[in-house]
Order: C-alpha cells, then structure tokens, then sequence
C-alpha cells in the first residue's frame, strides 16, 4: 500500500505504448523530430494559443530554467514558504539563475495571497544597488498542501505582479489535478490569469519522466534554449520525452487521469474522516491528504504494509502524516488502509 507520492507508481500503459512507437525507426534530433513539432501543436491546442513548450525530463529542471530565463542574476523571486522550489530542489533555482533570492513569505493552506506578496514588496526599494531586485513571483499548482488556486487567485496575484514589473511563473507539477479539481479550461487557469511561464508536470500524472516549460508569449522565451544545453538539458533523443507529452495531451488523458486519482483522494479522506482519532487537516482538493493520526495507529499501519511521509513529527501523542494518491492506485489498497485505521 505505497502512499508516499504519485511518483511511486509506474508509466501508464498507453505511454509505454507511445514510447515503442516512437521508438520504431530513425528520426531527427535535438527537437527536430516530428513528434516534438506535434507537441508544440499539441500545447497551443491545449491552452488555446500560441505556445513555446520545452521538453525537460524534470520538474526541477523546468523550474530552474523557467525562472533563469525570467529573473535576473540579482533579481529576486517571491514564494510560498514550503514551495517546492525552495524545500525540494536543493538550491537548482538559485545556481541556474547564477545567485538570484528565493524570499519566502507565509501563505494560507500553503498559497500566496496579495497581502503577503505586498509585504515582502515593502522590504526592498526598486533600484537600490543594495537590494535584489524583485523579477518574479511562483506558485505551485496544486499547492503542496493539496490546495488548488482558483483562476481569480491567480488573477490577483499576477495583476499585483505585472504592477510590480515582475512575472509569474506557475510549478505545475500537479496542474491536471488542479485543473480536474477546478473544472475549468487549462488556458483559464493559466494564462487567461496571467501566468507568464509554466512548468507542465507529466511525471506524476503517468508519465515515465516528461515534463516542459511553456512560455505564453514566445516573445519571452529570450535565451531559454541555450540555458537548457548548458545545464545538459537538451535532449539527443528528445522524440522520447515528446512522445510521452502527446499521448498525454491527446484525448484529455492527462486530465481524466488526475481525475482519477483526485477521485480516490476524496474516498480514502472519506474513508478516513469517519474515524474519530483522525483529523483531516486540510480540505482534500487534488490527490493529497494531510491528517493527524493516533501513533499508535500510525505504527499500526506501517507494521500492515502501507507506506506514507509522516509530514511534521509526532507531537507524543499523534503524527501529521501525507498520504497522496495516484490514477494507478489500487482501490483495494484504499480500503484495505481505511480497514486498518478503523480496526
């Protein structure tokens, strides 16, 4: 029973299937393929615009990139306190920007609001030498805490960054959960909100290892593509990392997939929820679900087979833990885990 992550399981089946294809016969390299051409067609169908898409093969790597090319050297990026890019990447932001600052500000339910972004603002003075100059604010979408940004939210923060001159960039790495979650159109939830660059997130909606940056204006993809080969990025067989994006983006799969998993989130938090010693923290909107448990029951679950990310240590009496869910998690590990908690 393997709750730690939605990297724990495997490629679905029809990326497997996209790989053996793409791997019949020669093709051109580099990105010169015909398969990383459709992508692009892929990308613009999808967000219902001209798109510049990049394929990288991690998030970390798209992250890092999209905010090198946006943020200056001493440029300065406003975030989430327990974003990804400042807990999870060890420090790839602030190398491949060459020393630009993450400032990490307090958010609700682990996202941004205006008035957090306004005041870390306050601290710096636009154009004073002796300040980093603030180029950017990144949220994470879904957050880490499983909380998905309504389009308005996203609105407000980008209209707050655009008075400021800075961009916003968007870590998607849960984007289909957010967007499934949310109901509305990948474009409304992006650009049409005023997202600057995104990082796509395949990896933990089925992909084998496929992720990409998507620049809104390819005005602004700028020096982007020589970044990506300096950082060992661009990709000779780059058709493998396309053909996973495409076959996620034809059909909707990669949206009726986090549906999916977003789907057995809810019926496990049920599940759970109807234990009185456990604690559902935070509201369940994507594929994450943080709860307090009893220690004992914790211990109790791990000495059965189920594995999880105790989230914050045990305060002697219960443990916050994570438990995240996958499209490919099997439903009889979901009632097998509530079975356990309850027994």
């Amino acid at each position: 029973m393997n709750f730690c992550s939605d990297n724990a399981y495997g490629a679905a089946p029809e990326m497997l299937e996209a790989l053996a294809a793409a791997n019949d016969g020669a093709a051109a390299s580099y990105g010169e393929d015909a398969l990383t051409q459709r992508l692009q067609a892929e990308m613009s169908r999808i967000f219902d615009r001209e798109v510049a898409a990049f394929p990288v093969i991690t998030g970390t790597a798209a992250n890092a990139l999209a905010l090198a090319t946006t943020v200056p050297p001493h440029g300065a990026v406003i975030c989430q306190r327990g974003s990804h890019i400042v807990s999870d990447e060890c420090g790839a932001p602030e190398f491949f920007t060459h020393g630009a600052k993450l400032v990490t500000v307090e958010g609700r339910d682990g996202k941004l609001v205006p008035e957090a972004i306004d005041d870390a603002l306050s601290q710096f003075i636009k154009g004073c030498v002796h300040h980093p100059q603030p180029a950017a604010v990144s949220v994470a979408q879904a957050s880490e805490l499983g909380l998905c940004y309504a389009p308005r939210e996203i609105h407000a923060i980008a209209s707050l960054a655009k008075r400021h001159e800075m961009k916003l960039h968007m870590d998607g790495a849960r984007l289909a959960n957010a967007i499934a979650h949310l109901g509305c159109t990948p474009a409304e939830a992006t650009w049409r909100a005023g997202v600057d660059v995104l990082s796509f997130g395949a990896t933990k909606n089925g992909a084998l290892g496929a992720e990409a940056v998507v620049f809104f204006d390819p005005e602004q993809v700028r020096d982007f593509e020589f970044r990506r080969k300096k950082s060992g990025h661009l990709l000779s067989k780059m058709r493998f990392v396309s053909a996973q994006l495409v076959c996620a983006l034809e059909e909707n799969r990669w949206l009726a997939w986090a549906a999916r998993a977003n789907a057995f989130a809810g019926r496990l938090a049920r599940g759970l929820a109807e234990i009185g010693s456990i604690e559902i923290v935070h509201p369940v909107q994507a594929s994450m679900i943080f709860a307090f448990m009893p220690d004992a029951m914790v211990a109790r679950l791990r000495a059965q087979g189920a594995s999880f990310y105790e989230w914050a240590p045990s305060d002697g009496r219960r443990t916050l833990v994570r438990l995240v869910t996958s499209f490919m998690t099997p439903e009889s590990d979901i009632e097998r885990l509530i079975a356990i908690a309850r027994s």
